[in-house]
């Protein structure tokens, strides 16, 4: 067999260089895609009744994301309580516009001496994420008051959303994850015995950490 042309040989090398340079420059544009940059952060809270697993998206709700995580990071929810239970059957005669959810927050003592500054609102118009079954939200009362405490969504509940009729003002609550392990937890502080919306005794929140 003769020997291979030099001709030969420098067209393979420069159609290999030319092939790495494409690899090369597709890589980072891909990196950066809006799929790439997706983040989903895990958090567990482990109740004395049982684990409640929900997926946070930082990457639809970024303000609301980050500021429940600090807490979660800091260990501020620990010790804390689920407290509220709002059934939609029951114990809301003055709602005209009535919800199924439960509300958690920190022990008393965390919120003197822990608590960071409330953060804007960030409308689900703005982030997509919907009050939906299963879904966490920051409670409020005015747009710049989204703080430390929390609720769970039993059930779809738009009214919650933006243009929703549960609050006054219309701007809805700040939605930012769902939960993805643990409904039946969820159920079962929902079902509680409750004076009015307040559980007899709150369920305690033993840990909540990134998983």
């Amino acid at each position: 067999m003769g020997a291979i042309p030099t001709w030969l040989v420098l067209s393979l090398v420069v159609a290999l260089i030319s092939s790495s340079t494409m690899l090369w420059v597709g890589a980072p544009a891909y990196a950066n895609s809006p799929q790439a940059e997706a983040k989903v952060v895990h958090v567990r809270m482990v109740t004395e009744v049982g684990d409640i697993v929900v997926e946070i998206y930082e990457n639809m709700a970024p303000r609301t994301a980050r500021h429940f995580l600090r807490y979660v990071d800091e260990g501020y929810y620990n010790g804390g309580t689920f407290f509220r239970t709002a059934r939609s059957a029951n114990n809301q005669p003055k709602d005209m516009v009535k919800i199924d959810v439960i509300q958690g927050g920190p022990h008393a003592w965390k919120i003197r001496i822990a608590a960071y500054p409330p953060i804007m609102l960030e409308p689900t118009s703005e982030t997509g994420v919907k009050h939906v079954d299963g879904a966490i939200s920051l409670a409020r009362t005015t747009p710049d008051s989204p703080n430390d405490h929390f609720f769970i969504c039993i059930g779809n509940q738009p009214d919650l959303d933006a243009g929703g009729k549960r609050h006054k003002d219309g701007m809805g609550f700040p939605a930012f994850g769902k939960v993805v392990e643990g409904m039946e937890v969820v159920k079962r502080v929902h079902a509680m015995k409750a004076e009015g919306q307040g559980i007899i005794s709150p369920v305690r929140i033993l840990s909540m950490t990134r998983e």
